[in-house]
Formats: structure tokens, C-alpha cells, sequence
């Protein structure tokens, strides 16, 4: 989806109406700020789905069984 140069006109048109010449700078600051913390939780949980949908390597580690019971008994 491309938007006109038209539409960027008149969004900034409105932007100045809405907030004033002297506001829209730290409307401008506060919007961005807001989009890098949206960026940043974003990726933190992306990056959380993906380490839960990894499958477990077995890292070699020694199960040990209670007395009596054979490593065939457990049920995992």
C-alpha cells in the first residue's frame, strides 16, 4: 500500500492543526518513543515463543531411579 504525496500533505496539515507548531515536536518525540518500546516487547516475545517451540536437547544428564524400581517402571 503506497500513499500519495497528496495524503502526506494533508496529514501534515492536520498534524499542525491538531497539536500546534510548538506541541508537534514532542508529539513527534513522544510517538517514537513509543514505537521503539513496541518494537523492543515485540521482539522480546518473539524471541520467547521461540525458545518454547525449540524442542529440549537432552543434555546427557543421569536419571536417577528409587530403589527397587527399574528405569523401564517410570512413566515420564
Amino acid at each position: 500500500m503506497r500513499i500519495s504525496p497528496t495524503a502526506i500533505v494533508l496529514i501534515a496539515i492536520f498534524a499542525v492543526l491538531l497539536f500546534g507548531g510548538k506541541r508537534l515536536p514532542d508529539a513527534a518525540r513522544a510517538l517514537g518513543r513509543s514505537l521503539r518500546i513496541l518494537k523492543s516487547e515485540t521482539k522480546a516475545l518473539r524471541q520467547e515463543f521461540d525458545d518454547a517451540a525449540k524442542p529440549q536437547v537432552d543434555t546427557g544428564r543421569v536419571v536417577k531411579t528409587a530403589p527397587g524400581e527399574s528405569r523401564g517402571d517410570r512413566v515420564a
